[in-house]
């Protein structure tokens, strides 16, 4: 397994990957998604692993069940063991307004789709799900 500097949520069976630099609004999408029924898996840092074709998230035993809410600090949540991931979103002030595929990246060698995300959108969390079964994995 590996670190990574990421957030993560599972919607139904599968996670959902929340990168972008610091400030950007990583936990605070997490917050919005857990409040539409996601699980939170880990925020802010997680482990990954590659694991029969997938990637596989999971909390850092550091963090986990630990969510940064702005304002409020450091507030204790359930955590998921894992999930597989199915989408990587990267909340990016650069994003494009039209998109005709999702980008992909790789991650300890597995390719998943990647959707750039406005992080300033008052409608993340919709945008999010919406990417999620537009472009996700099937898990």
């Amino acid at each position: 397994m590996q670190s990574r500097q990421a957030s993560c949520v599972a919607i139904g069976d599968r996670g959902v990957l929340i990168e972008g630099v610091p400030g950007t609004g990583k936990s605070s999408l997490v917050l919005a998604l857990l409040d539409r029924g996601a699980q939170m898996v880990g925020d802010d840092s997680l482990l990954v692993e590659a694991r029969d074709g997938m990637l596989y998230a999971h909390p850092h035993p550091e963090t986990t069940g630990l969510l940064e809410v702005r304002n409020l600090g450091l507030i204790r949540r359930p955590a998921r063991a894992e999930v597989p991931v199915a989408l990587v979103l990267l909340l990016d002030a650069e994003a494009p307004r039209f998109i005709s595929a999702a980008d992909r990246c790789t991650i300890a060698g597995i390719a998943l789709p990647q959707i750039r995300l406005w992080p300033g959108s008052p409608v993340q969390h919709l945008k999010a799900e919406l990417a999620l079964e537009h472009y996700g994995l099937p898990c």
